[in-house]
């Protein structure tokens, strides 16, 4: 019985481990400057959350409320352009004191979920958000349509960074009437 158990144990042992998937680590960018970060962010596309599916006019808006303290306002609608507008508002607490691009993101405490800004152009006008498990991604732009050339650059960084990007799911945007 004994010699049984060994074989079992490599085997179940050598199954957890190699279901592992490790990834190397995924840096985020250099700097941001939270303060020209904060705003909003039209979600252009995304491998959604389980949340996240069948969204419309998705909008990610950040505002500093203490030196590492982010307030963010998920907002979007749920199965179509006129659908149920639903909000989350998780906060965001800056991990890092260079560069201010590792974010724990508490939906509910005490967790939070490991949020990375992995790309952000000079003019502050398109980003991407990325984890470290390549779960779940974010393409976001400072209004909601952006050139398909610049679209397709995008994609090609989310692709480098180790995404199947086969699981990219636009996110229809239209501006909503102000009332």
């Amino acid at each position: 019985m004994r010699l049984l158990r060994t074989p079992v144990l490599a085997i179940t042992f050598g199954l957890l481990i190699g279901g592992c998937a490790s990834h190397p680590p995924m840096p985020g960018v250099d700097h941001v400057d939270l303060d020209r970060f904060m705003g909003d962010w039209y979600v252009i596309a995304s491998i959604p959350t389980p949340l996240e599916k069948d969204i419309y006019n998705a909008v990610e808006s950040y505002e500093l409320i203490g030196p590492k303290t982010v307030q963010t306002t998920f907002a979007f609608r749920k199965g179509g352009f006129d659908g149920e507008r639903k909000e989350m508002k998780p906060v965001g607490y800056v991990k890092d004191d260079g560069s201010n691009a590792l974010w724990g993101m508490q939906f509910i405490w005490p967790i939070k979920a490991d949020y990375r800004v992995v790309y952000l152009d000079p003019a502050y006008s398109r980003t991407i958000i990325g984890r470290q498990k390549r779960d779940f991604v974010w393409i976001m732009a400072r209004e909601p349509e952006i050139p398909e050339h610049e679209y397709a650059e995008l994609v090609s960084i989310v692709k480098s960074l180790g995404y199947d990007t086969a699981r990219l799911i636009k996110v229809p945007q239209r501006r909503e009437a102000t009332p």
